[in-house]
């Protein structure tokens, strides 16, 4: 009985992590360059049943499988370009790319909505991404596609989050008068409009592995562990395209939310219905079938 009661606990832990996660999504809905997370749900190890008294004479004595429950595994974010909308502001700055990966067999890989693909040889490869450079609060390399830019008191560029945009150099962009007097080219150059100097190149790099980035917070992404996401400086190569005046929107379905987190809140109430059942069953077990 107990185990029917700990697997039904156990799915309703799972309903709560999927609707933290989708209630997550929903309130940033118009977050710059949100990712949209999913929750990814996985099986405890089957347990055999079998005999082990009685029926000597039976040849077969297992019984069958028993499903012992699931565990919320980990939240995903959804790598995939999001939409761009125009500002017309010299601050806002987005990411566009289509970064394409060969084919061992021919022509290129084709990801699904989701960004990922799976080959021949059951491997999943995900598409590659481009990111800014930023620095983060312990003063390293993050990496992030909110480009709701601006420019600081001193002429730091910095995110929304006050955070330093960095050059190719590594160095914190740097720039005089507003971001009025600059143009932004489609590889990242700053020029001055004035004078048609270059004025710095944004730092971008491209995540071979998206899916080795982990959030920090902030709208900031950083690697795993050293490798797990192929970190490599864009080149002029890559299909990436800056483009100044535009913002990218969020990845969040407003809709497919709002299903997900009611069929998550019904799953729950379902496991929540089996463990008062098993309450009731222990109850009524300790306080009448004891006095028989």
């Amino acid at each position: 009985m107990l185990r029917g009661l700990y697997t039904a606990t156990a799915g309703m832990m799972t309903q709560q992590r999927r609707h933290d996660t989708v209630t997550q999504n929903i309130a940033n809905l118009n977050t710059t360059g949100y990712k949209q997370v999913e929750s990814t749900a996985r099986s405890f190890p089957e347990v055999m049943v079998a005999l082990q008294n009685g029926d000597a004479g039976r040849d077969n004595r297992q019984v069958g499988k028993l499903n012992t429950g699931v565990f919320a595994e980990e939240s995903i974010s959804m790598m995939v370009q999001g939409d761009v909308t125009e500002t017309l502001s010299s601050d806002d700055l987005a990411l566009v790319s289509d970064i394409q990966v060969v084919n061992p067999q021919g022509g290129n890989v084709v990801f699904d909505a989701s960004g990922k693909a799976i080959q021949a040889n059951g491997d999943t490869i995900y598409k590659p991404q481009a990111f800014f450079n930023v620095e983060n609060p312990q003063g390293g390399v993050s990496y992030t596609r909110d480009g709701d830019l601006h420019l600081s008191s001193d002429g730091r560029l910095v995110t929304s989050m006050n955070r330093n945009v960095l050059g190719q150099d590594g160095q914190p962009i740097v720039l005089t008068g507003s971001m009025d007097d600059y143009w932004v080219r489609e590889n990242g150059t700053i020029f001055n409009k004035a004078t048609g100097a270059a004025s710095g190149r944004i730092g971008i790099t491209v995540a071979e592995q998206a899916n080795g980035l982990t959030r920090d917070g902030e709208g900031l992404f950083t690697e795993k562990t050293q490798g797990a996401a192929s970190l490599r400086a864009a080149t002029d190569a890559d299909q990436i395209d800056v483009k100044q005046g535009h913002l990218e929107r969020s990845t969040v379905d407003a809709a497919q939310s709002m299903v997900d987190m009611t069929a998550a809140l019904r799953a729950y109430e379902a496991n929540q219905k089996v463990v008062q059942f098993y309450d009731k069953s222990l109850e009524k077990a300790v306080n009448e079938v004891g006095r028989v």
